[in-house]
């Protein structure tokens, strides 16, 4: 059934490279930081990557699925495209991308005039993010592979996009935090909202195994995000919902208050 194939879909959405950071757990939880933390590292730099760099691009070599998935994830993307565009001039401001994958967010914001500094767990994702943008001529986009907790520096705005379906909600707090102190005024951010559908959806969807089934997958209470993001000072301005068949992600811009 349709709905039996949308949770499979949590097993698949791009986590892009980065999970939980051993700085930011609990003791209890630091076993399974690091389990997480192994998984997506490995995953996306084998099987992982082939999938989703098929996904992340033009190639016909997808199924339905797959094609359903690309064009949530392209939709995601251009919503956040849209609110830079009707801010300002994105000329000279900084960017990091926490989770650049395949430069999808990256090299765009670049091409608008933005210095990105992008960075990836995996070292196939972000390889393949700089393969990209020196195709296309992009020069003011630096692509490096790293986990979070080694992301440093200060930014105009820092970008977090289909993520934390790898990060545990009790470790989400210490996630949004480091995000928010790279950040000078502002952080975009999606994630899978947890609502009692979905996690319904998510209990069928564990009933049929696969092999895409390679990492965690967590699902969010929405109102967990917004608070960590008011305690580490930032204010929501705007927020969408992407939804497909087979793909949904909530996204949220905020500013610092």
């Amino acid at each position: 059934p349709m709905h039996a194939y949308l949770v499979l879909l949590l097993a698949l959405v791009p986590a892009q490279g980065f999970v939980p950071p051993t700085p930011f757990v609990n003791k209890p939880s630091v076993l399974r930081a690091v389990d997480d933390k192994t998984e997506v590292r490995e995953y996306f730099n084998s099987e992982g990557f082939n999938r989703w760099n098929k996904i992340y691009s033009e190639s016909d070599e997808v199924n339905s699925v797959q094609l359903d998935i690309r064009t949530g994830h392209d939709q995601t993307i251009q919503k956040i495209l849209n609110w830079v565009k009707a801010d300002d001039d994105m000329s000279g401001k900084t960017v990091c991308d926490c989770g650049c994958g395949v430069g999808s967010l990256a090299i765009p914001l670049a091409q608008m005039g933005a210095e990105v500094s992008a960075s990836d767990i995996s070292d196939a994702m972000s390889s393949e993010a700089a393969r990209r943008a020196e195709e296309l001529g992009v020069k003011n986009a630096n692509f490096y592979t790293s986990d979070l907790e080694s992301v440093e520096g200060n930014y105009d705005t820092v970008t977090c996009v289909d993520v934390a379906i790898h990060y545990p909600t009790e470790q989400m707090t210490g996630m949004i935090e480091h995000l928010c102190s790279l950040s000078d005024r502002r952080v975009i951010f999606s994630f899978a909202p947890k609502t009692w559908w979905f996690v319904g959806l998510k209990k069928i969807g564990e009933l049929f195994p696969g092999p895409s089934k390679t990492t965690r997958a967590y699902l969010h209470p929405e109102e967990d995000v917004r608070r960590a993001l008011e305690a580490a000072g930032f204010k929501i301005q705007r927020e969408e919902f992407t939804g497909t068949n087979f793909y949904f992600s909530k996204l949220l811009e905020a500013t610092k208050a």
